[in-house]
């Protein structure tokens, strides 16, 4: 398909966030004609790249697992796969260091050695964890032999499980209280060193910003059992190798992206989707829109509110959001940092709660890693916190308000680094407004924040015919595997489950 030809289409897919790219690659994989149009001059969405300086910076995830390993159940790991694209990665451990006020604490992959560093502050939360973790374990077991790339969203689903994978269902059985459940129950039942309750609140909030009884247990397992039997590693050439290659396996498939082409409004005609428009006049249509902005972002700019029936719209958009974020990229001088490594969580108190903005400060330095991120003797740092969206605006006070909401990074980072100051080289503070123009995200949220049991993120479709979305704001929602997921459900419930089967041959999965 060449940019002059967009006749004949089958889809058109709104920005290019990692749900989008994968739905649109797989869909082209299928032998669709898919174009997505992308409003930035950078691919990815929140997990895009930038450079500056001949410093290479995250924008957003800085933690991934199981990237290149067929082992993995990471649902991006098959995507790449049968698009025919592979990544370099780098493999690491411990993954990270959790700073609370009274010491550090080391996070490992390798289940043994994590257990021993709670041993080591806890004895009896030692013994506590273990049950809890084997709770959690179990399912991710019982999900293995389950790939996400057979999962759709449609009727389809339940008797592809039950023809493929009913040895599977049947190991999940006895595990569906815990599939219901919420991490904070498991732990109750668990847990009562307080330590370790803390600890395991943390860990819930760094994955999908509520802490234990708002997050869903699977999404736990996931984590812990990716961590523990598959390992952390990361992408030689930061998030954006990722975005790369799926960009790569789009094309190789006959999809086309397009950057710079900013969608105005998505065109629905009799309660059907018919294509967009774009800001520059230019109409593009296709029977297919997925949309990978916010469901927010979905039903409030891009839609007429006449296109929702009420009841829906009204619903959706009360949907709560988790708040956004202040970032410090950084570039410094690396000299007498041999020993640094690379993740760091610093909590400033233990008074305040860990999801209060600048109390838990999240740190990346990914040169340990791949010195290429950085010129030679540097460093590259990407460090965040929560921050509300409310009150910010930009004028005469705004680069006061932000060097000041910027100073728990700096605290937290000098915990590292006690001499950061003198080593900075480029400097670049982003607050709630860089985050939500530059990702055109609503306030510039991290994503809805559905807790568990008081509801559940919706699939792809939506109530207009032939629209569908993608993203952190559908199933499965926050994290880059859980986007990828919710592109795998969307472009699959559009395709045949014999498509998909031939797909999954090429994993080695029977379907």
């Amino acid at each position: 398909m060449t940019s002059n030809d967009l006749n004949g289409l089958d889809v058109v897919v709104v920005g290019s966030g990692i749900g989008g790219l994968v739905a649109a690659a797989l869909l082209a994989r299928y032998g669709k004609r898919v174009l997505v149009c992308e409003s930035h001059t950078i691919a990815g969405g929140a997990a895009h790249s930038f450079s500056r300086q001949g410093f290479h910076f995250d924008s957003g995830p800085s933690f991934y697992s199981g990237l290149n390993n067929p082992r993995s159940l990471n649902p991006l790991q098959q995507v790449l796969t049968v698009l025919g694209e592979s990544l370099a990665t780098i493999t690491y451990d411990p993954l990270g260091h959790y700073h609370f006020p009274e010491g550090s604490f080391p996070v490992y992959s390798d289940a043994q050695r994590y257990q021993d560093a709670i041993a080591a502050v806890s004895p009896t939360g030692a013994l506590e964890f273990q049950c809890f973790e084997q709770r959690l374990l179990s399912l991710y077991e019982a999900l293995r032999g389950i790939p996400t790339l057979a999962l759709r969203a449609d009727l389809n689903l339940l008797p592809v499980l039950l023809r493929h994978y009913w040895p599977s269902l049947l190991k999940l059985l006895p595990l569906v209280g815990v599939v219901q459940a919420s991490v904070g129950q498991l732990m109750d039942r668990d847990v009562q060193d307080p330590w370790l309750r803390r600890l395991i609140d943390l860990e819930c909030f760094l994955l999908s910003g509520l802490k234990a009884h708002s997050t869903i247990a699977p999404e736990v397992a996931f984590m812990m059992g990716e961590r523990s039997r598959i390992g952390v590693d990361y992408p030689v050439g930061s998030s954006g190798a990722i975005v790369q290659a799926l960009v790569r396996g789009l094309e190789r498939w006959g999809g086309e992206l397009r950057l710079r082409a900013h969608v105005e409004q998505i065109l629905v005609e009799s309660k059907r989707a018919v294509g967009v428009r774009l800001q520059n006049g230019g109409v593009i249509r296709a029977p297919i829109v997925i949309s990978n902005a916010s469901l927010w972002d979905t039903y409030t700019r891009l839609l007429k509110p006449e296109d929702l029936p009420a009841p829906y719209r009204q619903n959706a958009l009360a949907t709560p959001a988790v708040e956004s974020f202040m970032h410090l990229h950084l570039g410094i001088r690396a000299q007498g940092l041999d020993h640094l490594t690379g993740h760091h969580v610093v909590i400033h108190s233990t008074k305040q709660d860990i999801t209060a903005p600048g109390n838990t400060c999240m740190i990346s330095i990914p040169s340990v890693w791949d010195a290429s991120l950085a010129p030679s003797g540097h460093h590259v740092i990407h460090a965040y916190t929560l921050e509300p969206y409310a009150g910010w605006q930009r004028g005469p006070e705004y680069e006061d308000r932000k060097r000041e909401r910027a100073q728990p990074l700096y605290r937290a980072l000098e915990r590292i680094i006690p001499d950061l100051q003198a080593r900075i080289t480029l400097e670049l503070v982003g607050t709630p407004l860089t985050h939500a123009h530059y990702l055109r995200r609503h306030q510039g949220t991290y994503g809805p924040a559905i807790a568990a049991g008081q509801g559940l993120f919706p699939g792809p479709r939506t109530p207009i015919a032939g629209l569908y979305r993608v993203g952190d704001s559908t199933m499965p929602g926050i994290g880059v595997p859980a986007v990828a997921g919710s592109g795998i459900l969307c472009a699959n419930s559009l395709v045949k489950p014999e498509q998909t089967a031939e797909l999954l041959r090429l994993l080695n999965f029977s379907y």
